[in-house]
């Protein structure tokens, strides 16, 4: 990116990790990769394979499909398309239809609508990668960022089966969205890739388990699979962004967790949770060049924004915003904390930290950030007010971060992995590292870290591990595989 070459003098600069675009057909022509092919497996020499995999997610401001290619002799992963809608474009309820839940935003959702939105996404992203669902199409995982405005686990069940119904109306087979049970279940292609003989999937997913006893947050899977993926996009760096780390995850709401270095399976000793993105959000809507209900800093944002902004001016703005920014420890006793259903009795009892991000008490100060957002605009412009929404994200790592080591939940040796919309564009990155640098030694920025988590878990329910190249275990240690048949054995 070109504003690596002017960050931080000649100190460490932020890692980006950002997957290559490879076409349907490149992944189909399997050349061999004599580098990888057979190491770990005998003297075989095996010509690559691609694991094609369809992330579908309903999020609070964006809806997606984005297929990813594994390549899995080297664990790289490549994008094969990026399809992304906006949530609150999701058609208001037909009569005679239930609304069972909404976005953080007051979007209502029906089953009938989200599984029409989520079928023209995939049918519209299989389209332009030109692939075919039957023959090409090897894994679907669905995820939702939009339990923040649930008020109950039934609500979010209906959710689950109006993205499952969505998938099957857009002509995926049931068996693509659900694991293999034997070596045979899978096409000829995969099962040499497969160590499903060897071992079985067992919930952990790239060597860590969740909090153990009942959910502690609603979007819990968010944070599984954003791990995972920081820990995918790490392979195309030379950072060993295995555990013990740190992951967070800026989308309209906050995501991630913090991962100890228990073998062979980590434990998530902490969780983050509450709203991210919605800061940024709140605050443009007081341009009002956004929709006021749905509208999103990612509508106005451009590679170019940043150029005339008064950063000194930004940085004290951020301040002001900050001050109706709740970080902290989530108390026991609350069922919410920055909109998101939590239950912190159970995480404390389970040994994991909450810790959340709140604009006020469940949003209730959101509108202050549109007043404060409206009067930045008028004084200094868009320019600066986007400079000061790097600041703000910026600021809200370095607390989050600072929560974390007074609770003491962040074991020595972690390395921080950052994804989401308003975690890595403009100038974030370096603003992060600012704040960051005497807590870690690295610091990675990946791009659509979801999506390829999603590639991650499809793999691991499907025992598809590469332990040659592993995912799993600790900074600088082997493959957990031998560890993990010897605990399944007992």
């Amino acid at each position: 990116m070109s504003f690596l070459k002017k960050i931080l003098g000649m100190g460490p600069k932020p890692v980006i990790a950002k997957s290559r675009y490879i076409t349907i057909e490149e992944a189909k022509m399997a050349p061999f990769t004599r580098k990888t092919a057979g190491r770990g497996y005998g003297t075989n020499m095996r010509p690559d394979e691609y694991y094609v995999v369809a992330s579908v997610e309903l999020g609070n401001t964006t809806t997606k499909c984005i297929l990813t290619a594994t390549n899995l002799n080297t664990s790289r992963t490549y994008l094969l398309d990026k399809t992304v809608k906006m949530t609150r474009d999701i058609r208001p309820p037909k009569k005679g239809e239930k609304v069972f839940g909404e976005t953080v935003w007051h979007v209502e959702l029906t089953k009938e609508s989200v599984s029409e939105m989520v079928r023209e996404t995939i049918l519209e992203s299989v389209k332009r990668a030109q692939i075919n669902i039957e023959d090409d199409l090897d894994f679907v995982v669905r995820s939702t960022g939009v339990t923040a405005g649930f008020a109950s686990p039934k609500e979010v069940g209906e959710l689950i089966i109006a993205l499952a119904d969505g998938c099957l109306d857009a002509g995926i087979p049931p068996r693509k969205m659900a694991p293999a049970m034997s070596k045979d279940s899978f096409p000829d292609k995969l099962q040499e890739f497969t160590l499903i003989d060897k071992v079985i999937f067992d919930g952990a997913v790239v060597s860590v388990i969740p909090p153990t006893g009942r959910a502690v947050v609603a979007n819990e899977m968010e944070g599984e699979l954003v791990t995972a993926g920081i820990k995918a996009g790490a392979k195309w760096t030379d950072v060993d962004y295995r555990n013990p780390c740190v992951s967070m995850d800026f989308g309209t709401t906050l995501a991630g967790r913090i991962v100890n270095n228990d073998e062979p399976y980590a434990r998530t000793i902490g969780n983050f949770c509450g709203l991210a993105g919605a800061i940024a959000d709140a605050v443009i809507r007081g341009t009002e060049k956004v929709d006021k209900r749905g509208g999103a800093a990612l509508d106005l944002y451009s590679r170019e924004i940043l150029k005339k902004a008064d950063w000194k001016a930004a940085e004290d703005y951020a301040k002001q915003v900050h001050e109706h920014v709740d970080i902290r420890k989530v108390p026991e006793g609350r069922e919410r904390f920055g909109t998101v259903p939590v239950d912190p009795d159970a995480a404390y009892s389970a040994g994991t930290t909450l810790i959340g991000c709140d604009i006020g008490k469940n949003g209730d100060e959101i509108p202050e950030l549109t007043r404060l957002g409206h009067q930045i605009y008028e004084e200094v412009g868009m320019h600066t007010l986007f400079a000061t929404l790097d600041h703000v994200s910026a600021l809200v790592v370095k607390r989050l971060t600072d929560e974390a080591f007074d609770e003491g939940v962040v074991e020595e040796g972690s390395i921080l992995g950052v994804t989401g919309r308003a975690g890595i564009t403009g100038r974030k990155p370096e603003l992060v590292m600012e704040h960051t640098k005497d807590r870690f030694e690295n610091v990675l920025f990946v791009s659509d870290a979801l999506a390829m988590g999603a590639a991650v878990m499809a793999r691991c329910m499907n025992s598809m591990g590469t332990p040659h190249i592993p995912l799993g275990g600790k900074q600088g240690g082997p493959c957990i595989l031998g560890q993990r048949r010897k605990l399944q054995k007992k």
